[in-house]
């Protein structure tokens, strides 16, 4: 976060991130060697490797390792809940450099990343492509964000994503603060095009524990309402409610096949960026 440039702290962070870290490949007609096999019957004659015929009377396929790209598509909740703030750090400016690492890591697999950006009244949208000059005007759309207001309307977002041809990852950084199931409608939709939908859910420290000593009043982000209250002497009573929350949020998450990860802002990026490896590869497969 001491990096005030996104693109170079992305790459800070996924270059030391991947240290020691191959990329990921599959078998089948490429550039660089594997291995032999036995032909089979019905396969493409193309990859016949007539050499080895030639040496040991017998039909072998040339195996390769090829690279295989993928669609990534990174949607970042821009509602003013993002702004909630611990030890210096805002919720919006996390998942500025979350998605900036997660952007710069699908660039460097040879992926095509897109940008949507939700905020009340409107959505952002930056098609998913995979050239150099792209990238930087996605950088500079993330340095660009300033959340605020209430989560996008579903006229905005309902259609957006029906459009693609073959399935996709889908990255939705966001708090998954929400007052009538607005947020929990988005995911339901994204799950239900078949997606390989990720949801990384951003909580501060002082949410968790609800650490706001000297405080006698809360406000909320979006609507300005303020409540009075003595976090010291709801603090067990809400951590209880807050753990029932997040464990029903991760079945309604596993019920539709979308895969969560809650992350601390305190916490560092590696474990997200794990994630996304891991379901880039299962997408693959």
């Amino acid at each position: 976060m001491a990096i005030k440039d996104l693109q170079l702290a992305a790459k800070t962070a996924v270059d030391g991130f991947l240290s020691g870290i191959n990329r990921s490949t599959i078998k089948g007609p490429g550039l660089e060697f594997s291995q032999y096999r036995s032909y089979q019957p019905g396969e493409d004659l193309r990859w016949l490797d007539w050499k080895m015929y030639a040496r040991s009377d017998r039909y072998y396929i040339r195996e390769s390792e090829v690279e295989t790209s993928i669609s990534l598509r990174l949607v970042v909740d821009a509602s003013g809940s993002m702004n909630h703030e611990d030890g210096g750090i805002k919720k919006i400016g996390y998942a500025r450099y979350l998605a900036a690492s997660l952007a710069y890591l699908a660039h460097k697999q040879g992926d095509a990343v897109g940008l949507y950006v939700c905020q009340e009244g409107n959505l952002f949208s930056l098609a998913a492509r995979p050239e150099h000059q792209h990238m930087a005007h996605l950088y500079y759309q993330l340095e660009k964000i300033e959340a605020g207001g209430k989560f996008t309307d579903p006229v905005h977002y309902k259609n957006l994503f029906a459009a693609a041809r073959r399935r996709e990852i889908v990255i939705f950084i966001s708090d998954l603060y929400e007052r009538a199931g607005e947020l929990q409608s988005f995911l339901d939709q994204l799950a239900a095009y078949k997606h390989e939908v990720i949801v990384f859910h951003l909580l501060a420290r002082n949410e968790q524990e609800l650490d706001f000593k000297g405080y006698t009043a809360l406000q909320d982000l979006e609507t300005g309402e303020v409540i009075k209250t003595d976090p010291g002497q709801i603090r067990k009573e809400y951590q209880q409610q807050l753990t029932g929350y997040l464990a029903a949020l991760r079945m309604r998450m596993l019920d539709k096949g979308i895969f969560y990860r809650l992350i601390s802002l305190d916490q560092p990026l590696d474990g997200a960026l794990r994630d996304f490896l891991n379901q880039r590869t299962k997408l693959k497969t």
